[in-house]
């Protein structure tokens, strides 16, 4: 699977879903994908097996743990294990919950 796929993924679940930023803030709640970092299988000096650490990010202005349901769900039908974590953003009066995964 690709970061793409993801996307196309959770927009079929009813979210607008981009990489990185949106260009203009689309209406709440909204996801984002990003790569965090690679943790490649190295072997024989060179990258063997691609292996991306992606932030799947879920904005909302409310707590809303339905839609976080749904994301959920999602990650686990297509067996991509997840580690949460969530935060308020102040400055966006915003709800952050960060699905940290792996794609290879």
């Amino acid at each position: 699977m690709t970061y793409m796929d993801l996307i196309d993924e959770i927009k079929f679940i009813g979210f607008p879903c981009t990489y990185g930023s949106f260009k203009s803030q689309p209406p709440i709640p909204f996801v984002t994908v990003q790569l965090a970092y690679n943790n490649d299988m190295i072997a024989d000096n060179h990258n063997y097996k691609d292996i991306g650490n992606y932030q799947l990010e879920y904005y909302n202005s409310i707590k809303y743990p339905p839609d976080e349901q749904k994301i959920e769900n999602k990650l686990k039908e297509l067996r991509l294990p997840y580690s949460k974590v969530e935060s308020f953003l102040d400055s966006e009066d915003l709800y952050q919950i960060i699905y940290e995964i792996q794609l290879i």
